[in-house]
């Protein structure tokens, strides 16, 4: 008998859910052709740019001086002043074009939806105006908050930045703020019309780097609380690293690669790129070396590129990139490259990594026979007055206070510590452009000041200056030749032909062509005018060079060129250096020794490999882990933040004590610390045995042998 089929249990319906599509961009780019026009012709500033931005999302752009970035951020902005006009392309906000916005819709957007914080915090501050108007303005133009209104938002405002005492900084004027507090008011008058975009033109170049490194942390968490996008412009990879998903890498007006920021970090595809991240500085415990550097500088386009723009410095171009323009290679993901080389160079390095690796730079004899510069229980207060009358007198700012070492014959001493920590004041003092309140500084066995004061012209000749700032050294009215020519007419070289003849030497001797001598300061480029000042600096023919912040200001890939420079002519000339910056990691690669300077006060020193490995002081500890620097992943490397808090120069206690993540307790307040002395003439001013200080190795414990990055 057949039995009837027994019925299948039902089968739920299969739901196939499709994937969320992806947020329309915030900031979408396209075809953005940028020029500015002058009494020489036109010059491209961008050509053909195009990016974009998705809410929440923060983009890095990156590339050298005169790549175009800022002249970008400028367009978006609707900043880019007379003589700069887009002549084609969209910039879409929100799915509306900017361009095709009336004048008075686009003021209305800047500062309100799309705001912005600029380079130097000092100049972005109206030093006549109070910081708490200055933060409450947009507040009352935009949002119509009545001043009692914005009075109120102003102290909500900074307190969320991290500024500890709101109601003294509303009532400050800039110039009674440090740099990092300037900045955070800036950040705070970007934030408060509650903005969906954020422009951030090269925010932290004029800060120290652990100032930097909390302004970046503070960026950080301020655009992901708030749901903001970003549009962050850096020549610093390095920095990138620490806050951007995305980047985008400009060369000559061009975008050259684009991609997530691990990937362009960790693997980067155009010859362009690469040479950035070479460029970089690690901090290396082993010998000095050469940097990797890219030679030559920035291309400018007076129109549409008819080969590869950076062919010309490019060490893998062949015939077809001299030839040929370059077209824009997306893969599946998304990622560009403007190479046809990309997939044949993948893996391969920077040519000049691996050869810096193996050569290097020689070393200063490891025992001079006598110190070229003697300095003994330095002191240096401003502001004193030890008038009779005792209602008059001021006990002054104590700027350095008992500070000893030497500087032997050809060889390098690097200072490093903030702004503010007296290291300017040191080189000052060296150089006899500041008197010292007490001590002494010997150059060549001689009383450097007591023979300046007699009229000893020859101490002035043999000791000279690099300043930090390239363009402000330079008289803008005077030709390169003229400049150079005074210092040797105030020499003695009474024969104008010999001095002009020296000139171009000296021109060439730092790696540029004699004919610069006849152009202006605005005409070089900030290395090339670093190197006029170098030059200039070495036409007395001295023995004994202070760089002060000599290379601060300029892009990574410029910064390799100059230091390489300063090391050659060091080996060449027999040259010393006090060499005072405030990036331990540009130390690491020129000083035979360092000097680690806070508060006025020599907290640790010793030879610059040793000074770099374990046992590290706090402070620099602190000053090793706030440097920009890529993890072999690309990722974030871990660091130090200080909290802001005045130095105590010639108090009782040790000057970092108020900032030391490491305080014992009150011993460090009242008492200064010992010396400990450890081997090789390392010593470190710290109430932490060495022992201790020893065991930990928390930020680069891959230096702790020979090996480095």
């Amino acid at each position: 008998m057949m039995t009837a089929p027994q019925a299948r249990p039902a089968v739920a319906p299969v739901t196939v859910t499709a994937p969320a599509p992806e947020p329309a961009p915030l900031l979408d780019v396209r075809g953005l052709t940028i020029s500015y026009g002058n009494a020489r012709g036109t010059l491209r500033a961008a050509s053909d740019v195009g990016f974009a931005i998705r809410p929440g999302e923060v983009m890095g752009l990156v590339g050298e001086s005169g790549s175009g970035k800022s002249t970008i951020a400028m367009a978006i902005l609707d900043l880019l002043g007379g003589g700069g006009r887009v002549d084609s392309g969209e910039i879409l906000f929100d799915g509306v074009d900017l361009r095709r916005l009336p004048a008075a819709e686009r003021r209305a957007l800047r500062g309100d939806r799309i705001a912005a914080v600029f380079q130097d915090p000092f100049t972005s501050l109206n030093p006549a105006l109070t910081v708490g108007r200055q933060i409450a303005e947009p507040l009352i133009q935009h949002k119509s908050l009545s001043p009692r209104q914005a009075a109120a938002r102003v102290l909500d405002l900074l307190a969320e930045v991290g500024i500890r005492d709101p109601r003294r900084v509303t009532a400050a004027y800039p110039h009674e703020l440090s740099g990092g507090m300037q900045q955070r008011a800036l950040i705070a008058t970007a934030l408060g019309c509650e903005p969906k975009l954020l422009i951030l033109d090269e925010p932290t170049t004029a800060l120290d780097v652990t100032v930097e490194a909390r302004i970046i942390d503070l960026l950080a968490k301020l655009c992901d609380s708030h749901g903001l996008s970003a549009l962050f412009v850096s020549h610093n990879l390095g920095i990138v690293n620490r806050i951007c998903q995305t980047v985008t890498v400009l060369y000559g007006g061009l975008v050259v690669e684009t991609g997530p920021t691990g990937r362009v970090l960790s693997r980067p595809a155009h010859p362009y790129s690469k040479g950035l991240v070479a460029a970089l500085p690690r901090i290396t415990a082993g010998r000095r070396h050469r940097l990797p550097s890219i030679p030559g500088t920035v291309a400018k386009l007076s129109g549409p590129p008819a080969a590869c723009v950076f062919a010309p410095r490019c060490p893998f171009a062949e015939e077809t990139c001299r030839s040929q323009p370059q077209a824009m290679l997306t893969d599946a993901a998304g990622d560009g490259v403007r190479c046809w080389k990309a997939d044949a160079l993948a893996g391969t390095p920077w040519p000049d990594e691996e050869s810096a690796a193996r050569k290097p730079a020689p070393q200063a004899p490891a025992q001079p026979t006598a110190p070229l510069v003697e300095v003994d229980h330095l002191r240096k207060v401003y502001g004193a007055n030890r008038s009779i009358l005792p209602w008059l007198r001021r006990a002054g700012t104590v700027a350095v206070e008992d500070v000893s070492f030497t500087v032997g014959r050809g060889e390098v001493v690097g200072v490093v510590g903030e702004s503010g920590s007296g290291k300017s004041t040191i080189g000052r003092a060296l150089l006899a452009l500041t008197e010292p309140s007490a001590g002494t500084v010997l150059f060549d066995g001689t009383d450097l000041t007591r023979q300046v004061k007699q009229g000893d012209q020859d101490l002035r000749r043999r000791a000279q200056l690099v300043f930090q700032n390239s363009a402000a050294s330079l008289n803008p009215r005077k030709t390169v030749g003229d400049a150079m020519d005074r210092p040797l007419v105030l020499a003695g070289r009474a024969d104008a032909e010999e001095r002009r003849k020296t000139v171009a030497g000296l021109l060439t001797r730092v790696g540029l062509p004699s004919a610069y001598a006849d152009r202006y300061p605005h005409e070089l480029s900030g290395g090339e005018r670093q190197r006029v000042n170098i030059a200039r600096a070495l036409a007395t023919d001295p023995d004994f060079v202070v760089c002060d912040e000599a290379v601060s200001a300029l892009d990574v890939s410029v910064q390799a060129n100059i230091l390489n420079l300063l090391a050659e002519l060091r080996d060449e000339m027999g040259l010393s250096y006090l060499f005072i910056t405030h990036d331990i990691a540009v130390v690491s690669h020129i000083a035979d020794r360092v000097l680690v300077v806070y508060g006025g006060t020599i907290c640790e020193e010793g030879p610059t490999g040793r000074v770099l490995r374990p046992p590290y002081h706090p402070y620099t500890e602190a000053l090793l882990s706030a440097v920009p620097r890529l993890a072999e992943d690309g990722q974030e490397a871990p660091r130090i933040l200080l909290e802001d808090a005045a130095p105590t120069p010639g108090g009782q206690g040790c000057a970092f004590a108020a900032r030391c993540p490491r305080k014992l307790g009150a011993i460090c307040d009242e008492q200064a610390p010992p010396v400990h002395r450890a081997d090789d003439g390392h010593r470190i001013a710290c109430h932490i045995p060495l022992a201790t200080l020893a065991e930990r190795a928390a930020v680069f414990p891959e230096l702790v042998g020979d090996a480095a990055h």
